[in-house]
């Protein structure tokens, strides 16, 4: 059983009772792989915020990660996992846990319930501050909770709690990362890495591409691009890409793509996934979608920019 434990301050709704009250979220300032969690010493009793309506109270929790979560705190604690990269994208499971997360106002005084909103912010102007609601969702941002070493993120808003972000990447103001997902080593990323999604060392994804999470058409296969690849601007697929792969600027390779190869064949582009040293581009003159074995590279990322 690959067993994770954590401490966590954990937000719940103030009901009255210290064993019951819907879960906001966790944040864990302590965690860790074995059998069994370390004592702490920090402080037990619980914390009341009458404005915001919830109550703050110290839990320590034990899980199996190769099972499905149980609960809110459960997958909170994955979700860090993943974020602090001790456990890559696809090694936990999170079956259900969309499910088991409530939706969240996050503010800069701290996660509310939706619902309570208009009461907090009359009691904030009341006091002579405002009230900033950041996002309406059931996934925080990552650096709320986690900020991983030799990363830049221009746009907090854009990484959601539970990304893993190896050290040398860059998301840049209009890239998005999802949880469960993430860059396998130095990479720029401003386009859409959907969940799930993983990709490899010194890849770029360029502005406005999106990859979809899983291969399309209904497959089950998730989504991956290999190492030293680009997904120009405007760009997308439905495929995963192998090593060495450049899509051109505003073409989409889905899987039923009708792709021609250098001897005529026509395919669909799911014969082709997780191929690598492809170039996928549009003839401009018919209009086909052509994929052709690379010579060379295309140059990689500046260094300079991933010094992080």
């Amino acid at each position: 059983m690959p067993a994770a434990w954590g401490h966590a301050l954990v937000t719940r709704v103030d009901n009255g009772s210290s064993n019951d009250g819907t879960v906001l979220d966790a944040w864990f300032h302590e965690l860790g792989w074995g059998e069994s969690a370390p004592t702490t010493d920090r402080f037990t009793d619980d914390q009341h915020h009458a404005l915001r309506g919830v109550r703050v109270s110290v839990a320590t929790i034990l899980i199996d990660t190769d099972s499905a979560p149980t609960n809110a705190i459960d997958v909170y604690l994955r979700l860090h996992l993943l974020s602090h990269r001790m456990a890559k994208p696809r090694t936990l499971n999170l079956d259900g846990a969309f499910g088991l997360l409530t939706n969240v106002a996050w503010t800069n005084i701290g996660p509310i319930l939706p619902e309570n909103i208009d009461q907090v912010r009359w009691e904030e102007r009341r006091s002579g501050r405002l009230l900033n609601v950041h996002g309406l969702d059931k996934f925080p941002r990552m650096t709320d909770y986690v900020v991983p070493s030799g990363v830049r993120i221009a746009d907090a808003n854009r990484v959601r709690l539970g990304a893993y972000l190896s050290s040398g990447t860059t998301v840049m103001h209009e890239g998005f990362c999802n949880f469960n997902a993430g860059t396998l080593g130095a990479s720029m990323v401003e386009g859409r890495i959907s969940a799930g999604v993983v990709v490899g060392d010194g890849s770029d994804i360029g502005g406005g591409a999106s990859i979809m999470g899983t291969l399309s058409g209904g497959g089950k296969e998730v989504v991956s691009i290999g190492e030293r690849c680009l997904l120009g601007a405007n760009a997308g697929i439905g495929i995963s890409l192998g090593d060495e792969c450049i899509v051109e600027a505003g073409l989409y390779v889905t899987g039923g793509s009708l792709v021609t190869l250098p001897d005529g064949e026509v395919v669909k582009g799911r014969t082709l996934s997780g191929a690598s040293g492809l170039l996928f581009r549009r003839n401009s003159v018919t209009g086909a979608i052509e994929a052709t074995q690379r010579s060379g590279n295309w140059g990689g990322l500046n260094a300079a920019l991933h010094k992080n």
